[in-house]
């Protein structure tokens, strides 16, 4: 029996050991380097957006004192619920009173800065509560875009000085501007705001879920469950492949030469851009639906045809509801994805100035990556602030979508 004679750890064999370690260690350092390098990116760019975005859901305001006791104008609670309470108090010469106390307040120099829609707000809180017309009231009204530059420290000499003026004697503030989030666009960055591209996102979804998510779960059933493989299939799925790739630019150019020649009363409407996403979107639906149906074990299959369920109940009882935690996960990210998109929109007409909210699917709107590609084409401040409030709603709008896919996929998953 011979005896066990230990390897021999030769000079050669140590060198090439010791090489391979280092050669570990300078991936694991470069791995962690990338990892740094990303996060540090990613504060930056979330630092630097979000300072510049906390003016954006601000305001320039101008303290104005009304005494209602004295201005001579009444309100009917009836009118006062109905839709044409601001014109009731329009009529009333409500512009006027406030344009009076904002002079006796400010001076003649500052009032005439007061925005000229700034009557509105006092209406909207009389309408709200019409008990202040029986006292004095002290309402916060947006200022001019000229001053509120000069405020933030650009535009003329004279506004600058007049904004130092207002605010030493503590008549200008800047405070949070709840209106940005309920009203739509407009010239002036202090009256500007976000609802009606957010409605007109949200309409925009919904016609794009609605159309893409069946059609793109349906297309993917057939192909993996009933579609005969042959080079038409294979045809057809490195197509589909294809599409998932195509520049979004290109489905933009579709919808304006199909969709808006069927329907050319529908420029910028809802129901136009949905039907455009649907094409960019469904692609990624039925890639993704595939490789959910496809981790489905064939067991699943195999056991519900050995109890007597047909192949249909096979398909929609069984396997369907196992794929769904991915079919979910893959439609939230690519409809994610159509929620940034620009550039199909572009083509399609909504690009358009909207300065009211849509009412249907059919009505004129714009969405919220639009609007952010209008205003910062502006060089106002004002709009350079709005902006970096409108990414940062539209990002976290993003995050809530993707975190939905992220719940999805957690509740319904099963583990074999």
């Amino acid at each position: 029996m011979s005896e066990h004679i230990a390897p021999t750890r030769t000079p050669e064999f140590e060198a090439r050991l010791k090489k391979r370690y280092a050669a570990e260690r300078r991936f694991r350092r470069l791995g962690l380097a990338a990892i740094v390098f990303s996060v540090a990116v990613l504060v930056y760019l979330l630092g630097t957006m979000t300072l510049n975005g906390i003016g954006g859901f601000q305001r320039a305001e101008l303290e104005v004192p009304i005494d209602f006791t004295q201005a001579g104008i009444s309100a009917d609670p009836a009118t006062m619920a109905s839709d044409g309470a601001v014109q009731s108090l329009q009529g009333q010469g409500l512009p006027e009173v406030v344009q009076f106390f904002a002079e006796q307040s400010l001076g003649d120099e500052a009032a005439e800065q007061l925005g000229a829609q700034a009557w509105r707000d006092v209406a909207d809180a009389i309408a709200a509560d019409p008990s202040i017309l029986d006292r004095q009231e002290t309402f916060w009204l947006p200022a001019s875009a000229s001053l509120a530059s000069g405020y933030a420290g650009e535009g003329s000499e004279q506004m600058q000085a007049l904004a130092q003026q207002l605010d030493e004697a503590g008549k200008i503030d800047k405070n949070f501007d709840t209106g940005f989030f309920a009203r739509s666009d407009a010239t002036n960055p202090q009256q500007a705001g976000i609802w009606g591209a957010l409605k007109g996102s949200f309409l925009t979804m919904i016609v794009t879920l609605l159309l893409a998510f069946p059609i793109g779960v349906l297309a993917a059933l057939y192909l993996e469950e009933y579609a005969p493989k042959n080079r038409w299939t294979d045809l057809i799925e490195l197509s589909i492949n294809n599409l998932a790739a195509v520049p979004s630019i290109i489905f933009g150019l579709l919808g304006l030469a199909v969709f808006l020649t069927l329907f050319p009363n529908l420029r910028s409407a809802p129901v136009i851009g949905g039907m455009t996403l649907a094409l960019m979107t469904m692609p990624v639906i039925v890639i993704a639906g595939r490789n959910a149906i496809k981790a489905v074990p064939p067991s699943i299959r195999d056991g519900a045809l050995a109890i007597g369920a047909s192949p249909v109940q096979v398909v929609f009882h069984h396997v369907l509801p196992l794929a769904l935690p991915g079919i979910l996960t893959g439609t939230i990210i690519g409809m994610a994805r159509a929620l940034g998109e620009t550039a199909p929109l572009l083509m399609i007409g909504m690009r358009a100035f909207v300065a009211s909210p849509p009412d249907s699917f059919t009505s004129p709107a714009t969405v919220l990556p639009m609007q952010i590609f209008l205003w910062s084409d502006e060089i106002d401040r004002g709009f350079v602030e709005r902006t970096s409030a409108a990414i940062i709603v539209l990002l976290l709008f993003l995050l809530l979508m993707n975190g939905l896919a992220i719940y999805l996929r957690n509740k319904f998953e099963k583990k074999w």
